[in-house]
């Protein structure tokens, strides 16, 4: 049976309602059914807007079901008569729009298009920004409405074209003014909240930017899939190179001034940590010390190892498509740099291509050390030139002497040829010095031992002399090697420590998940990419290492030594202690739901005791002397008695009534019937039994979306609970305002207040702050009030009152913002 191709998915993205996403959506189908795609609308929201339903003339539309959810009647997207119908081209509104519970549906609609694009139908949708995830609350914070409905950014990054529809706010403030996205009732509150030009201005750079990010991953996956590896100069990307020294702040400066000057330009930092050897002067604190001013101007760090500092800085350059390459002016002397040749900066600038090169002048140019670390092991150049210099360099010493002979003894030239062969050792190692030493012990023999021009081998005077010669050259010269070796096994493991040092410091700051964990991996050795996989792969250029828990981390690009396998082994040990700690946290995060359940059955048996036996108790108590016939009470004590007994029953009913509830929300059995309603209703009725509660002018509130018997016990309970802490004589104050297409009603009490750090246990049930006992706190009116106000897409937040006191604000939604969106 052939597998049916997955569809393609188009998001349209908008800075903020009303920039003609919907509009554009069909706009787009038209234009396809014109061409004769097989096209239909699965679900549209034109929100009353007379040219956006006018778009749908001409196309088939899919009939919405309708859903019936707690006494309410909801239209929802007709997923499997859209999958029945099998179109080409689907047009599914509204991404992150939240579906009705019941019937079998996905919980999200963009879960819907997931089951669209499966069945490969190609789906065009819309979404804003401020739906994001990862934006969510960053839009809060700027425009003060907090976003109930969101979409993971995976999903949206996922599809083959997001199209931004922008607008410039004065547009669409104009747009909004003429009423073409809200009705004329909520359009000066609209203007004046929500889209105000400061909120619309923000909310594009948003878009703008998140765009952006998904453009230049398309980029990079683009580049690595045809391998360019020529720099596309779309925006400046500035690479700086760190050696750990001292002038490592002033080209971190110079470097962010370079990126600043390009909006959008990107900062990168990296340390080159050789796998052969550590570059001398490296500090790992003076590094940590760098870093930090590199991610508080908005750029990141990175550590890379491989085996010459030049070429890896320009691999990792090209990798990250960087337009500029900033490193420090050489820190080596001119004679440093005649002895030893061409330095990191010269070399880089050699490589770089297309790439700009900035040397950063600064107060240690040219005052390194004599002799670089890097020139301390055996290159592949000194491997060359050892065994070279071994015979050449005798013969040019003895040419020298030849023509100095009679000015030096036998001495002196003896020792000039031993300095000669030690001078080979340290290029070559012990190999090239003893091709000295035999090819410098002939030559002395021959030129310089009388009879000159001859050899004198039988003497055993002579014979004796070269020996100890060549013994004394071998000695020198493996003295030196072994110096060498183990200055590069130290560098070695001074280098592996170092980044994983710098890899468990990252872990420890906490700025490291399993996804950023395999990316660094893969970027510090310099390798293709890097996953976790169940078993190790058997591929050519593949190296897997056991990662905990039956994983292995699988590194993709190039074959690795011995020394890069063992500290590939410490990555994936790291990898894998972060991968069982993700999940303990799930796991942990999966029994706290039934910690808290738990947590409340403790409080709910601890004071229901008492707040049950109260009442109880004071109605029994006025029934029992009622039916004494041992006192005669007077028509007045009697209807007190009376009085008091009905009022421990009503209040003992209404104590019930709120666990009931309460227990039926925890339980999401309550049900809800959602329509528009007026405040000032349903102040009348929740004020009825607290005398004494002075309210502000509710009547230019614009109606509500909630259910009127719910929220009068909302109000109830919160005004009870600001009547109990209210000092004598102090009223209960209750008000109510507009804020971005939400009404909130304040219930003011000039009570002692509370602590900001205190306020959330302050809606669990039966708690009272400051108290010892659990069995004397208000019980669970205060949660219940929360609790009914979520169910109605509201919340319940409490406030400081100016000059003392607790306010507690009730955010609904209202009704004509709620039925637009």
């Amino acid at each position: 049976m052939n597998e049916v191709p997955r569809g393609r998915l188009k998001v349209y993205l908008g800075a903020a309602p009303g920039v003609g996403k919907t509009y554009r959506m069909l706009d787009e189908a038209r234009r396809r059914a014109g061409r004769g795609a097989d096209v239909v609308v699965a679900f549209a929201e034109c929100h009353g807007r007379p040219r956006t339903a006018a778009m749908l003339d001409g196309l088939e539309v899919v009939p919405p079901v309708r859903c019936a959810h707690r006494g309410g009647e909801f239209e929802e997207l007709d997923l499997a008569a859209v999958l029945d119908r099998r179109p080409e081209v689907a047009v599914v509104d509204d991404l992150a729009h939240g579906n009705v519970p019941g019937g079998g549906r996905n919980a999200k609609r963009w879960q819907d298009i997931e089951a669209l694009l499966a069945a490969g139908t190609d789906v065009i949708t819309a979404v804003d920004v401020q739906h994001l995830e990862s934006l969510k609350d960053v839009v809060e914070k700027i425009t003060g409405v907090p976003q109930h409905e969101t979409v993971p950014d995976e999903v949206v990054r996922r599809a083959r074209q997001v199209e931004l529809v922008d607008i410039p706010p004065e547009g669409l403030r104009r747009r909004m003014a003429h009423g073409n996205i809200h009705p004329p009732e909520k359009i000066d509150a609209a203007l004046a909240n929500y889209f105000r030009p400061g909120n619309l201005t923000a909310l594009r750079q948003l878009a703008l930017l998140w765009l952006a990010d998904r453009v230049d991953e398309a980029l990079n996956t683009y580049r690595a899939e045809h391998a360019i590896g020529g720099v596309w100069e779309t925006r400046e990307r500035v690479v700086v190179a760190l050696t750990g020294g001292p002038e490592g702040d002033t080209i971190v400066r110079r470097a962010a001034r370079i990126a600043a000057r390009s909006a959008g330009g990107d900062l990168f930092a990296v340390h080159v940590t050789r796998s052969d050897v550590l570059a001398a002067g490296a500090s790992h604190a003076s590094l940590a010390r760098q870093r930090r001013p590199v991610e508080d101007l908005g750029g990141s760090y990175h550590q890379v190892v491989g085996g010459d500092v030049a070429s890896t800085l320009v691999e990792f350059a090209r990798a990250e498509n960087a337009t500029q390459l900033v490193l420090g002016a050489s820190r080596r002397g001119r004679l440093e740099r005649f002895v030893t040749g061409l330095g990191t900066g010269e070399s880089v600038v050699a490589l770089s291509g297309d790439i700009d090169v900035h040397r950063v002048t600064h107060e240690r140019v040219g005052s390194g050390t004599l002799l670089p670390s890097r020139r301390r092991t055996l290159s592949r150049a000194r491997l060359i030139a050892g065994p070279v210099a071994g015979p050449v360099l005798p013969v040019l010493l003895t040419l020298g002497l030849a023509q100095l002979r009679g000015t030096l003894n036998l001495t002196s030239e003896a020792l000039l040829f031993l300095l000669a062969v030690v001078g080979v050792a340290c290029i070559g190692g012990v190999a090239s010095a003893v091709i000295a030493s035999v090819t410098a012990s002939l030559l002395l023999n021959y030129w310089f031992i009388p009879p000159i021009g001859a050899f004198t081998l039988d003497d055993p005077n002579a014979l004796l002399a070269l020996t100890v010669f060549a013994v004394v050259a071998a000695t020198v010269a493996a003295v030196v090697d072994r110096s060498l070796r183990l200055s590069r096994r130290a560098a070695r493991a001074t280098a592996e420590a170092e980044t994983m040092s710098s890899l468990a410091g990252s872990i420890v700051r906490g700025g490291q998940t399993i996804p950023a964990l395999l990316e660094r991996t893969g970027e510090t050795f310099a390798m293709e990419s890097a996953e976790l996989v169940d078993e190790p792969p058997d591929m050519a250029g593949v190296t897997a290492v056991p990662a905990g828990s039956g994983a292995y981390l699988a590194l993709h690009g190039r074959d690795m030594s011995s020394s890069e396998r063992r500290v590939l082994a410490a990555f994936a040990a790291h990898v894998g202690a972060a991968v069982e700690r993700a999940r303990l946290a799930e796991a942990a995060a999966e029994v706290e739901p039934v910690k808290a359940a738990d947590r409340m059955r403790t409080a709910l048996l601890r004071a229901v005791g008492h707040d049950l036996r109260t009442p109880l108790a004071a109605g029994w108590a006025a029934v029992t002397s009622l039916r004494s016939r041992d006192v005669e009470f007077s028509v007045e004590d009697g209807d007190e008695l009376l009085a008091t007994a009905d009022e421990s029953m009503a209040r003992l009913n209404r104590l019930v009534e709120n666990l009931l509830d309460l227990s039926r929300l925890e339980a999401g059995v309550l049900r809800l019937n959602l329509r528009p309603t007026a405040l000032e209703e349903v102040l009348q009725a929740a004020l009825a039994d607290t005398p004494g509660v002075q309210v502000g002018d509710v009547e230019k509130i614009p109606e509500v979306l909630a259910d009127p018997p719910l929220l009068e016990r909302v109000i109830a309970n919160l005004v009870a609970n600001a009547a109990r802490y209210s000092p004598p004589g102090a009223q209960v104050l209750v008000t109510a305002s507009v804020l971005g297409g939400r009404a909130e009603l304040r219930v003011v009490d000039r009570g002692p207040g509370l602590p900001a750090a205190g306020r959330e246990r302050l809606f669990e049930p039966f708690q009272r702050l400051g108290d010892t006992d659990n069995s004397t706190g208000p019980g669970p009116g205060l949660a219940l009030a929360r609790g009914l106000t979520e169910a109605m897409s509201g919340t319940v937040t409490p406030e400081d009152t100016p000059g003392g006191g607790l306010t507690m604000v009730v955010s609904l939604p209202s009704a004509g913002c709620a039925a637009a969106s």
